[in-house]
């Protein structure tokens, strides 16, 4: 396929498209603007600023990849653009950059539709100095649009698996020219880099993840941490859980509750579940799950609603079985209390999620079997001691419950993960590095 043609079917097939991101808007909720006018590429007015850095975190999970890569820049003084195509991406990194925003030095935008026209007048419009797309964001008509301005584009902490390989590959040289036109490309790891090679990069090196140099709240850590020492109870996360997952774990969950309760254990001495989808659109759905297997749910929402910290939200998960996290941005809060964390998205297949967040913090982690977008760093994080691995649900439950029985095991497998990502931090620094090198060239 070459990219008049893509550009035919995407025009033709737009309307369902649309339609789609629509559906997805309404189970999500949120401003998305699917039919606004920037979503298209135009704008009232000039663009109030000039040459500014503009970086891509299509969603949720790239925005806070990106998130130290985007306060470094602040930090020596870039303007940055943020784009993002969803609306949850866009309200965390309003969330993480509030202060940013208020004060000029941070913008936000929708990235326009994959047309010609709307990527030629975005460019035009907002004529950033650099483009950095963060982890897998390649659009053949924007890189065209990049490369017709001569706007270097560079691809940091990219992922690409043997699946992406194939695909790209299947399309044609429409994708290999994409990639090709990349000025720079970062990846995260040798395969990825080798597999990237092969898609059609050039100038491909490997700097690292950009998940190891998270920059968690300190705030919501000791927050977090305070809270848990407060309810007084051993408390097992299962975080990001995906479709299809919550119905994998709720059983589980309420199974090791009922052990306990037969076992007549004061309810202090009971394990404290969380329980927290990856997306808003199914807390709702998980709250009713939890609610039919009859147990004792207390919501997020609700101990932030009698006051977040304070003596009754206490008193509400010392009498709780599990705990539903039915609020966003606030990974660092839930991961502070944990002793264990069942990482989710990889007991469906669906790649997996970030784990490195956990580790972070020092808080032995267990995934499933569907790791393709965090292979490496799942099978590093294993042979280093920081991780477990379980083919399903009711293993996964198994082995944190055996960890908290065995605290010698757990300490080890916290101090390897403290070190383990203290081993891999460096990533955004070495992108930082030719981002300043590019931009030096440019004024030379």
């Amino acid at each position: 396929m070459n990219r008049f043609f893509y550009t035919l079917l995407l025009r033709l097939f737009s309307p369902l498209l649309l339609a789609w991101m629509g559906l997805r808007a309404r189970r999500v909720g949120g401003r998305w603007d699917i039919l606004g006018a920037k979503r298209f590429g135009y704008y009232r007015g000039p663009s109030w600023q000039s040459k500014p850095i503009w970086i891509h975190a299509v969603s949720l999970g790239e925005i806070r990849a990106a998130q130290p890569l985007v306060a470094a820049l602040l930090k020596q003084g870039h303007i940055i653009l943020l784009t993002h195509l969803t609306y949850t991406g866009r309200a965390e990194g309003e969330r993480m950059f509030t202060q940013e925003i208020a004060e000029g030095r941070l913008f936000q935008q929708w990235l326009p539709y994959d047309f010609p026209g709307a990527c030629k007048r975005f460019i035009k419009h907002y004529q950033p100095a650099i483009a950095v797309m963060i982890e897998r964001e390649v659009w053949p008509n924007l890189m065209y649009a990049a490369s017709k301005a001569k706007l270097p584009v560079v691809l940091a902490s990219a992922r690409f698996s043997d699946q992406s390989l194939r695909q790209s590959l299947r399309i044609g040289s429409m994708m290999r020219v994409a990639y090709s036109r990349f000025t720079e490309i970062y990846a995260q790891t040798l395969h990825d880099a080798q597999r990237l090679e092969q898609a059609g990069g050039h100038a491909v090196r490997v700097s690292g993840n950009f998940k190891f140099d998270v920059q968690l709240s300190e705030s919501q850590v000791s927050r977090g941490r305070s809270f848990a020492h407060s309810v007084g109870r051993r408390i097992v996360l299962v975080a990001s859980t995906r479709e299809g997952e919550d119905e994998m774990f709720i059983p589980e969950l309420t199974r090791q509750t009922r052990k306990e309760q037969q076992m007549d254990l004061d309810p202090a001495q009971r394990t404290l579940f969380y329980l927290i989808p990856r997306h808003p659109q199914r807390f709702e759905s998980a709250f009713a799950l939890l609610q039919a297997q009859g147990l004792h749910v207390c919501r997020r929402t609700d101990l932030l609603a009698a006051g977040d910290g304070c003596s009754s939200a206490v008193s509400m998960c010392r009498e709780a079985d599990v705990v539903l996290g039915d609020s966003l941005g606030e990974m660092p809060w839930y991961y502070a209390q944990a002793q264990v964390a069942i990482v989710a998205g990889s007991f469906a297949p669906l790649g997996g999620q970030n784990f490195i967040e956990a580790c972070a913090l020092g808080v032995p982690v267990i995934v499933g079997s569907h790791t393709r977008n965090f292979e490496q760093a799942v099978t590093d994080a294993i042979l280093e001691g920081a991780a477990l691995r379980a083919p399903n649900a009711a293993t996964a439950v198994k082995q944190a419950m055996d960890l908290l029985e065995d605290r010698h095991k757990l300490e080890s497998m916290s101090d390897a993960g403290l070190h383990w990502v203290q081993q891999h931090k460096g990533s955004v620094q070495r992108v930082i590095g030719g981002i300043n090198e590019i931009l030096q060239r440019q004024q030379s």
